[in-house]
């Protein structure tokens, strides 16, 4: 119980930036193709008698559905933000 270091990821070497990095690239269409993807896998799967590793692919299409609605709303976030800090910018208070 005293032994926790399988929790920590840094310890692993597992470094989050890296990842995030990495992950940067992936858009949200492809995201979604891929939870798509995953859902009718694990249906094919499914009818061809395979249940359990059906079930292990379509438990990812979840966390990669997330992901593309995150990324979607977190970029329309994101630039709806800038764009609200462009308009404060050009505005001066006492020079009204």
């Amino acid at each position: 119980m005293e032994n926790l270091n399988f929790i920590n990821p840094l310890l692993h070497g597992i470094i989050p930036e890296e990842i995030e990095q990495k992950v940067s690239g992936i858009s949200a269409k492809q995201l979604i193709v891929a939870g798509v993807g995953t859902l009718i896998a694990g249906a094919i799967l499914k009818k061809a008698g395979h249940t359990k590793t059906a079930a292990l692919i379509g438990s990812i299409a979840l966390p990669l559905l997330a992901s593309a609605i995150y990324k979607k709303v977190g970029a329309s976030k994101y630039s709806k933000m800038t764009e609200d800090s462009n308009f404060q910018s050009d505005f001066q208070p006492g020079n009204a």
